[in-house]
């Protein structure tokens, strides 16, 4: 339950995306344990209820889909009423695997309205209500800068966040609205859960990151918590990895690997 407390984000209210598990929950975890207040958004309603059941009332749950401007609306109205939000991250996204040769255009569709026009519906309604000196944090990923096969949809769409995260940050650096972006690489979490189930990937992974691990939800909360405080406050417009130094090396062959799976199954 919700104690008193100093911390710092104490007094400040911020929205999550996504919230409902995974990133989105640990940051909203973490920003909660910093003293803000957040409104906890999600598709799962059930989920971001449970949130505020286990943390408190600086948690507001709120049903919200980021494909939908009239969703997004009403949070942003919801963030006004209670006196404007100063950080906001859009983190709600999901990835698919899929050739592009045999990928459908429907599923590249929700792809990318979910993980690059969700990200812009986010970015465009927490800015309006947003009081200046904000900081709006999007998450894009590995691959918005390092391709994988198979993955043709997901990373084109991340790599439209880092974009977009650098034109945010130079429209709204006149208001002291900060802009960054997270780039995590393999993070263990519900939505990742397909890599573990398929021989050899997170071997692949973990051979390919100079740390010599994946990367768990918090140390993404991590540096949320540095980008939404104070200590940001001369950052804007940069991506930031938090990928273990993935990035300088090479991404697993996901092509084979689902290969193998697919001859072991049969």
């Amino acid at each position: 339950m919700d104690t008193l407390r100093e911390g710092p984000l104490d007094g400040r209210l911020a929205l999550v995306t996504g919230a409902a598990s995974g990133i989105g929950r640990s940051i909203t975890e973490r920003f909660h344990a910093d003293g803000a207040t957040v409104i906890a958004a999600d598709i799962d309603l059930a989920g971001v209820e449970l949130l505020h059941r286990s943390l408190g009332d600086r948690v507001v749950p709120m049903h919200c889909d980021v494909t939908s401007t009239e969703s997004l609306a009403a949070v942003a109205e919801e963030a006004t009423r209670r006196g404007g939000l100063h950080i906001a991250v859009a983190n709600a996204g999901r990835g698919t695997y899929s050739s592009i040769l045999d990928h459908s255009l429907d599923e590249w569709r929700a792809i990318l309205d979910l993980c690059l026009p969700g990200v812009f519906l986010t970015v465009q309604h927490s800015a309006r209500a947003m009081v200046d000196g904000g900081s709006i944090i999007t998450i894009s990923s590995l691959n918005g800068t390092q391709p994988a096969a198979g993955m043709g949809a997901y990373c084109t769409a991340k790599a439209g966040v880092v974009m977009l995260t650098q034109v945010a940050a130079m429209e709204l650096g006149a208001r002291g609205i900060r802009v960054n972006s997270i780039a995590p690489g393999l993070v263990e979490t519900s939505a990742t859960s397909a890599f573990w189930v398929v021989p050899g990937v997170v071997d692949e992974f973990v051979e390919n990151t100079t740390l010599g691990r994946f990367a768990q939800p918090s140390d993404v909360a991590s540096m949320a918590a540095f980008l939404a405080s104070d200590d940001s406050a001369f950052v804007s417009g940069s991506m930031f990895r938090v990928d273990g130094g993935a990035s300088t090396k090479r991404y697993p062959d996901l092509p084979s690997a689902f290969q193998r799976l697919a001859a072991s199954a049969e």
